[in-house]
């Protein structure tokens, strides 16, 4: 029976992933196009070497993004492996084809600089970011980024990202000579960063609750009879009166921390709780994203 049902789960794993791709592909469309563009203020990536050749030698955004993206998908493919590649090969025929084709059929604002850049980081963060949580991306720039963060996994995606574009934007600013564009250009980065790193690690992150108290099973007990949440409990000392007490080690969401508080208030009032924010927690009931590489 499970044989049968995974060409059908892989199928739908497959269109799922594609579908959040364009998604993705849309807001990044949008927000180069309809924004970046028409504001005129150097753009981050591969995005940016493409804006610029479009202003001065009039080359479509898309087919040049297609172009710089070669032989970099090329020298990357062993690094990221080869479901990585072809995901990011396909993203990057899409993404292209809908920034040339999809986004002029949406109207191009012309307003304020600064609301354009705004829009253009969290319209371009949103859509990188989704493609980024799919194990997939807009190649080019995206692949010496994950490149990076195969080699030096410590480092957030937002953080590389944002050190590999300020050459682009200065660069991009200095041949538009153009000083306020480098400065928008700058904001445009820094929001980017904001979006990548809070939709690809938020959806891993979530609160660790410490609880020293006399009642650990009780407490362990009614939180997996609330939230489901494993719990853990330690023996541990008070170092002023040597007092014997357990602590019970619980992460969970941040919603779910609210009915733990409720539920070790009720069961032991005297005890003493710390709520520590995780910016990342691993393992059964939370949503690991994996980003290049082999699945």
């Amino acid at each position: 029976m499970v044989k049968k049902l995974y060409p059908h789960l892989k199928l739908l794993q497959a269109v799922k992933q594609i579908l959040w791709e364009c998604i993705g592909s849309i807001l990044i469309a949008v927000g180069i196009y309809n924004f970046a563009v028409q504001a005129q203020f150097p753009m981050t990536g591969f995005s940016g070497i493409s804006i610029i050749l479009h202003h001065f030698l009039n080359v479509p955004i898309g087919l040049s993004t297609i172009l710089l993206n070669v032989p970099v998908a090329i020298l990357c493919y062993h690094l990221l492996g080869k479901k990585f590649f072809v995901s990011s090969i396909r993203c990057m025929i899409l993404s292209s084809l809908i920034i040339d084709y999809v986004a002029p059929l949406f109207p191009v604002y012309d307003g304020s600089r600064l609301l354009a850049a705004l829009c253009t980081g969290i319209f371009g963060g949103l859509g990188y970011a989704l493609i980024y949580t799919q194990n997939s991306s807009t190649g080019g720039s995206d692949f010496i980024i994950m490149a990076v963060k195969a080699v030096m996994p410590h480092l957030s995606l937002g953080n590389i990202a944002f050190l590999s574009d300020v050459g682009i934007i200065l660069v991009g600013g200095i041949l538009f000579r153009d000083i306020d564009g480098i400065i928008y250009g700058m904001i445009v980065n820094y929001i980017f960063a904001i979006m990548v790193d809070k939709v690809m690690y938020g959806a891993n992150a979530g609160k660790t609750a410490l609880i020293v108290t006399d009642f650990g099973k009780q407490i362990c007990h009614g939180i997996d009879k609330a939230c489901q949440r494993g719990t853990t409990v330690i023996g541990v000392q008070g170092g002023y009166q040597g007092a014997q007490k357990q602590m019970v080690i619980c992460a969970c969401s941040n919603k779910e921390m609210y009915q733990i508080q409720k539920i070790v208030k009720k069961v032991d009032p005297q005890s003493f709780l710390i709520v520590l924010e995780s910016k990342e927690v691993h393992g059964e009931g939370f949503r690991t994203i994996q980003v290049g590489g082999e699945t």
